[in-house]
């Protein structure tokens, strides 16, 4: 069968369409991948066949012009494009990518799938919703009676590869025996982490090696303010070798990088990001730190972040924490995902 992926922006979108396209390619359906010209243009034809169309962003409280042609000029080329590729279910993860081609191949009668990362669904997802034959859901949510009706709680899908750590390290370009931060501020880098945590990690250079996704917009800006042989700085990475190679992990609290870290048992002292929509990301972060597998820092209080590395950096502290990851983990979430998927095919068939 003939399954379409869509979704993007963020890695938040990207990864999870991915580890469930994969998932599906195992099984011998064919898979291919809609999206527009943001990140997932350079993620996903690395593993699937690729169609960019335009995708204008959705705004909560107006449609800016712009936006709104390149909605329209969207939906002209999801339409002709689903009229070719006929695609015999599509799997949406959200984002204003996700939209154009989501709606066009429903209309055409495709049936679709969401999934939504957060507790409360994002405004893609929230259009496309009535549309929907399932809602899979990576954490419960409130949802109206109709919609609670067709949703499912399947987790988060996370890329389930991982390296060994000796390995990872070295195709990274460190150290294969030094103990190893990951400074993640998601995909697209976060500009207070660039600007604050190479001073605050620097008193554990001595003991640790550090690697840094500052974001491609900020990638020169930042080495040019910072340089030691044990911090490296990169635009984007793959993550699975970074997880892999990492002992512990200062990121930001979106629900892609809580389930990657959970995956790769990676101890976390999370900086949740404070203008997260309805302050869902300290949520996010506050349970992990209830199970005992993060420890939380406000942004605001950022230069707290010292004390919590020297806790980390104890071996015992972190064999505890891994053991409280193991709860969070999203294991099988991509594989329950294709058998949902599996299963709306073949009501189709039936």
């Amino acid at each position: 069968m003939r399954i379409a992926l869509t979704g993007g922006g963020t890695g938040g979108h990207i990864f999870p369409a991915i580890a469930v396209g994969e998932a599906l390619a195992r099984r011998g359906h064919e898979v291919f991948y809609v999206g527009s010209s943001g990140l997932e243009s350079q993620l996903a034809p690395k593993h699937f066949p690729f169609y960019e169309i335009a995708a204008g962003k959705l705004d909560r409280t107006a449609l800016r012009p712009a936006e709104a042609l390149k909605v329209a000029k969207g939906l002209t080329q999801a339409l002709a494009l689903a009229r070719r590729m006929r695609p015999d279910a599509v799997f949406a993860t959200g984002g204003y990518a996700a939209f154009p081609f989501a709606f066009a191949a429903s209309t055409l009668g495709s049936p679709l799938i969401l999934h939504e990362q957060n507790a409360a669904l994002g405004l893609a997802n929230r259009l496309l919703s009535r549309r929907a034959r399932v809602l899979a859901l990576a954490v419960p949510a409130n949802l109206p009676p109709a919609l609670k009706a067709r949703a499912q709680v399947v987790g988060m899908p996370v890329r389930e590869v991982r390296h060994p750590r000796e390995a990872a390290r070295r195709q990274l370009g460190l150290d294969p025996e030094r103990t190893t931060l990951f400074v993640l501020g998601g995909s697209q880098g976060a500009r207070v982490f660039n600007q604050r945590l190479p001073a605050l990690l620097a008193p554990f250079l001595d003991r640790i090696q550090v690697i840094h996704q500052t974001g491609t917009r900020w990638l020169e800006e930042t080495r040019a303010t910072f340089s030691h042989p044990h911090y490296h700085f990169v635009d984007f990475l793959d993550t699975t070798h970074a997880w892999s190679a990492s002992d512990l992990a200062v990121t930001r609290a979106g629900a892609m990088t809580l389930a990657e870290a959970a995956y790769h048992e990676v101890p976390l002292i999370i900086v949740p990001l404070p203008s997260s929509a309805g302050g869902h990301q300290e949520k996010n972060a506050r349970l992990y730190e209830a199970r005992g597998a993060a420890r939380v820092v406000l942004q605001e209080n950022i230069e707290a972040l010292g004390e919590h590395v020297e806790e980390l950096l104890d071996p015992e502290t972190r064999r505890a924490m891994r053991k409280a990851l193991q709860t969070l983990s999203p294991a099988g979430s991509a594989e329950r995902l294709a058998t949902l998927i599996e299963s709306c095919l073949k009501g189709v068939m039936a």
